[in-house]
């Protein structure tokens, strides 16, 4: 695991953190070619969330998402988004490549482990499909999560 892997899966809720790190130890055993997982984001401030939606509205570039702050799980620690990092450099988010030549494309491999261990793929979604997202089921409504408490380090209290 790489540490800017490590630093992102820091920032997640705690209660996701160890089941986190367990989860990208498990693709990446799993990914026995060039290819290894990288979280690219984690949690998200309700400012960095105001950015993101703006894009293609008010700020030039094409719509990311359509979730305003607070209205994405990535704002309460509970959802990852990733790629695969080919050969130690290069960033790739080709869901259909199989670099370990074992028939089963290496994305599909960290889809399965995901949901082995109860977390929702983007990739699933019937409308604005987010390939790169993944968030725990259970904890997965921005509505629900909004009206908890949260803890000294801003965290939602479960």
């Amino acid at each position: 695991m790489d540490a800017i892997t490590t630093k992102r899966i820091e920032k997640l809720h705690p209660s996701v953190r160890n089941e986190m790190k367990k989860i990208i130890e498990n693709c990446n055993a799993s990914l026995t070619g060039k290819a290894q997982v990288r979280i690219t984001q984690s949690l998200r401030t309700f400012e960095e969330q105001d950015v993101l939606y703006q894009q293609g509205r008010t700020k030039l570039g094409k719509k990311i998402t359509n979730a305003k702050a607070g209205q994405s799980i990535h704002n309460y620690g509970f959802a990852v988004d990733i790629c695969l990092i080919i050969g130690g450099n290069t960033a790739s988010w080709d869901t259909a490549k199989d670099w370990d030549n074992d028939q089963i494309a290496d994305w599909y491999e960290c889809v399965k482990i995901f949901a082995i261990h109860g977390w929702e793929w983007g990739g699933n979604w019937k409308t604005f499909k987010d390939l790169p997202h993944f968030e725990k089921r259970g904890y997965n409504s921005w509505q629900k999560l909004s009206k908890l408490k949260r803890d000294e380090n801003n965290y939602v209290i479960l």
